[in-house]
């Protein structure tokens, strides 16, 4: 069921940070538990230059979207530095790493083979919840073999801290330092001096805190992203002045039970958020709880607060008219969209009953207890890559 919802609080990123934690907590303890098949969960790792088990790709239903046959942005590759060194040789998952600020991040990187040597990848960040980490959003979504599959360098990203997180809160400025984006950046520039890179096609997704992260890059990043793609989780900032318009696409169930379609964060994230005041962020300023409240199964408005909020910001942002138009993609799948200039597009699935969740995922489906309903009627990372090959950076 939906908790009762509540409008954000905007009081910073570290209650939310707080509120995150919990529940990635129980996702963890959710994983470990989950007998499914899946690869290992575990997100750390002892051998900085180890690589990743590749994570075989499930069978992914056939959607009612059509994702065959996308539309892809006409014009020429920009090639990054390197392409100078010929063709890269193909990986899978491959574990690297790049010092920030004195501290050694790491990435998981897929390079597919290249049918062309002389044609430069199309790049894809993905971005994963907190403390789900990248070993177990690599499951999750698939990104990795997609892309191998589907002609495109693939990077999933581990955030930082013993409860692995993204500094991307819904109060952070866009004139503030912040570690991720400096990671982003690094990262980037590494692949790009490493790989074969067309750098004006380079793409951000992330599911719930990763989206939050994509959400801040669109933001920060607006010069090196030719679109987003934030699921369960697209945010608007106070501060956000993008130097470049960034089409944005997103997908957020209507029952999700951790981050409330029309605003909050639900009743089992509020029971735990006073047991982990120790992550490193302050508590919430709001009152907490050690007991769930109860639940309620409240009336959705796609008009309202919350995510349809959002999502609406970022139309009006890249100069979108102020009026959707809804189109039924199946009996529980609306796609919202906006009339915006050319290269400025905003779009909303909006899944009905859907949970926290990443749709067409079957790890996704097997926490359906903890995160709600997954829907197969669309597939995210079907969706994801089809938006994204209608852009190319200018």
């Amino acid at each position: 069921m939906v908790g009762e919802m509540r409008t954000i609080r905007r009081s910073g990123p570290h209650g939310w940070f707080v509120s995150f934690a919990a529940t990635a907590v129980l996702l963890l303890v959710a994983l470990t538990a989950c007998g499914s098949g899946e690869r290992s969960a575990a997100s750390g790792r002892d051998d900085p230059a180890g690589t990743a088990p590749a994570a075989a790709e499930s069978g992914r239903p056939s959607s009612t979207v059509d994702t065959d046959t996308p539309t892809v942005a006409p014009g020429p590759a920009v090639p990054s530095r390197g392409c100078a060194a010929g063709p890269t040789a193909a990986v899978q998952l491959e574990r690297r790493t790049v010092p920030v600020a004195e501290l050694s991040r790491w990435y998981l990187l897929t390079v597919p083979e290249a049918s062309d040597p002389q044609v430069p990848f199309p790049l894809v960040l993905d971005f994963h919840g907190l403390t789900e980490g990248a070993d177990v959003h690599a499951q999750l979504t698939g990104m990795g073999p997609y892309g191998a599959s589907h002609g495109f360098v693939a990077v999933i990203p581990q955030g930082s801290g013993d409860l692995a997180r993204w500094a991307a809160g819904p109060g952070g400025s866009a004139g503030e330092p912040n570690i991720d984006v400096d990671f982003v950046t690094a990262m980037l520039d590494q692949v790009e001096d490493s790989v074969c890179i067309d750098t004006s096609r380079v793409y951000a997704t992330g599911m719930s805190n990763g989206a939050m992260l994509t959400s801040m890059l669109a933001c920060r990043l607006a010069g090196r992203l030719a679109a987003v793609a934030p699921i369960s989780g697209a945010t608007t900032f106070d501060s956000c002045e993008p130097v470049a318009t960034v089409p944005m696409m997103t997908i957020h169930g209507t029952a999700d039970p951790i981050l409330l379609f029309n605003g909050g964060v639900g009743d089992l994230v509020k029971a735990l958020s006073g047991s982990l005041a120790d992550v490193g962020s302050a508590p919430s300023s709001g009152p907490s709880t050690t007991t769930p409240a109860p639940t309620t199964t409240a009336a959705v408005d796609l008009d309202g607060p919350g995510y349809p909020a959002n999502v609406a910001a970022w139309a009006q942002r890249n100069g979108c008219g102020p009026t959707p138009s809804d189109e039924a993609v199946s009996a529980t799948v609306t796609r919202r969209t906006y009339d915006c200039p050319a290269g400025a597009d905003v779009e909303m699935y909006v899944v009905e009953g859907g949970g926290h969740a990443w749709p067409g995922s079957e790890l996704s489906r097997a926490l359906e207890g903890l995160v709600g309903t997954t829907t197969f009627d669309i597939d995210a990372t079907d969706l994801v890559w089809a938006f994204f090959q209608r852009f190319r950076r200018g």
